[in-house]
């Protein structure tokens, strides 16, 4: 790679960087904070399914209203400013309905800022020569400050700091969005299209049963993660475990993310996407079943290991999937619709369910999860089978 896609490479890292340092905090540790304030189990996942379900009709007209600037980040920039607001209010106020509110708001936007990223990363690197992967790879090992570093602040000092640590996020990534981030054309063909067109193309894909079957197969192994992220924390504290351990627990999973970015690349180019979602299936089947046993401490690592299968090996299978299956003119919809069905409707979906696993069965939740991994293999199976037959 030469030295300017090496700039261009982490000019987008550190964009993917300052989001995820502060998912890595939220994600981890928000249902401690949501506890802290007085909130319920049930109450903190409908609060936390909230924004995901939303996303299913919020994060498609983010990406077409988005698709209407010359440039892809004027669109970032405005949704990361908006959560910062949201965020700031989150801490100004009290009580079941306003943390709805404001979580619903900040997670719509901030969740919506990846996949249209995503779209900024793949096409920089095929011009620039560099793998997604790599920019995509440091904004995991940000997510890993974020849960230890959120680990260690929230044991010496309250789980005041999740929110405060979070806001300092949204702040860097409006900024980074501003100085940082390329001017990538949104449309570098010509002018933006018309909306009604935009629209259009939005409903072929929907249209469209292969397309349709990819994401909603690699949707629901990356929506079985949902017990997990929401309730996974707070489990092994009951367990035992410290904050601290609870962090690094969570840094391993994305530690084997990271090295599964950057080093399996050769790999990934021979298994092909339609595989590595069949593999990420088989690796969230093993993963949550196992989970729902409440293993001791040893095998927890093993198994958070396994998170470069369960959702990375998935995730860039995914990604790749809809690269292929979409036109370049809708790939902002696409991609977004993705991440609408994986991270909005289905782990949505499964985020409500939890609450009510969690107060009801504890650790055996996972064995839902794992029902949906099978699902979602069984879908890969089928997809691969088409795929093939068309040659």
């Amino acid at each position: 790679m030469n030295p300017p896609g090496y700039a261009m490479a982490l000019r987008i890292g550190l964009f993917y960087a300052a989001m995820y340092v502060g998912t890595g905090v939220s994600m981890t540790w928000i249902s401690v904070w949501f506890l802290h304030r007085g909130l319920t189990g049930p109450e903190i996942g409908v609060i936390l399914a909230a924004p995901m379900l939303g996303r299913v009709a919020a994060s498609p007209l983010l990406a077409v209203w988005a698709d209407g600037f010359r440039y892809r980040r004027t669109g970032l920039a405005i949704m990361a400013a908006g959560a910062l607001a949201a965020f700031v209010l989150l801490g100004l106020t009290s009580g079941f309905w306003a943390a709805f509110v404001f979580w619903f708001i900040s997670g719509v936007l901030v969740a919506s800022l990846s996949p249209l990223t995503d779209v900024i990363a793949l096409r920089r690197g095929r011009l620039d020569g560099f793998p997604y992967a790599l920019p995509r790879g440091v904004g995991s090992a940000a997510y890993i400050i974020g849960n230890v570093g959120g680990g260690a602040v929230i044991s010496r000092l309250s789980p005041d700091w999740v929110l405060y640590w979070t806001i300092l996020s949204a702040v860097a990534t409006l900024m980074v969005a501003l100085w940082l981030l390329p001017p990538e054309p949104t449309h570098p063909e010509g002018e933006p299209s018309a909306s009604a067109v935009r629209w259009r193309g939005l409903g072929a894909l929907l249209r469209d049963p292969v397309f349709m079957l990819a994401i909603l197969s690699a949707g629901l192994i990356n929506a079985a993660h949902a017990y997990y992220y929401a309730f996974s924390t707070v489990l092994w504290l009951k367990q035992g475990l410290s904050p601290l351990m609870t962090g690094v627990l969570w840094a391993v999973g994305v530690v084997a993310e990271i090295l599964y970015f950057w080093l399996a690349e050769p790999w990934r180019r021979r298994m092909g996407p339609e595989r590595l979602v069949i593999y990420g299936g088989l690796g969230a089947l093993i993963r949550w079943t196992a989970l729902a046993f409440a293993p001791p401490l040893w095998l927890l690592f093993p198994l958070q290991a396994l998170h470069a299968a369960s959702f990375s090996t998935t995730f860039l299978g995914s990604l790749q999937l809809v690269e292929r299956l979409s036109p370049p003119s809708n790939a902002s919809a696409a991609q977004t619709l993705n991440a609408s069905f994986s991270s909005g409707l289905l782990i949505g979906l499964a985020t409500l369910v939890s609450g009510w696993l969690y107060a009801s069965v504890g650790s055996a939740g996972y064995f839902v999860m794992a029902a949906m991994s099978a699902l979602g293999l069984a879908g890969a199976v089928k997809l691969r089978q088409v795929l093939a037959s068309r040659g």
